[in-house]
This record gives C-alpha cells, structure tokens and sequence, in this order.
C-alpha cells in the first residue's frame, strides 16, 4: 500500500507550495530589510544611494543563505 493512500493525503504538492512560499518570503523579507537599513545609513550618513544599493546586496546574500537553510532543511526532512 502507498504511504499517500495511508494517511489520505498526498503532501507532495502542498510541501512544494510551501517551499516556494518561503523562499520568496525570505528574499523578499531580507531584500527590503537591507534597502530600509541602506535608506537609513543613506539618511545618516550621506551617499547619494550608495548605501541603499549596498543594503540590497547585503540583503540579497543574506536572502540567499536564508534560501538555503530552508532547502536544505526540506532535503533532510524528505528521507522519510
């Protein structure tokens, strides 16, 4: 018997909806987290945007790292 038809749900899908859920989230999160600091940073210290492109960047790398932790958490949790 399939482990689907067991349980009567097929989590296959939803699992894929919810990763591609998170990882825009997540790159959406950290990318307007580091364009708000950069704004801010622009604000205090000057730069003609200079700092706000960096905030973006920064938000993008951690962005990127977040993504992931959070495919790499799915791939472990797939084994079962």
């Amino acid at each position: 018997m399939n482990k689907h038809t067991k349980t009567g749900l097929n989590k296959g899908p939803w699992k894929a909806i919810g990763l591609v859920s998170a990882i825009g989230i997540d790159l959406a999160v950290f990318t307007m987290v580091g364009f708000l600091f950069g704004r801010w940073m622009d604000e205090k210290l000057g730069g003609s945007g200079l700092w706000i492109g960096f905030g973006v960047l920064i938000g993008l790398v951690l962005g990127a790292f977040g993504i992931y932790a959070i495919v790499r958490k799915v791939l472990e949790g797939s084994d079962e």
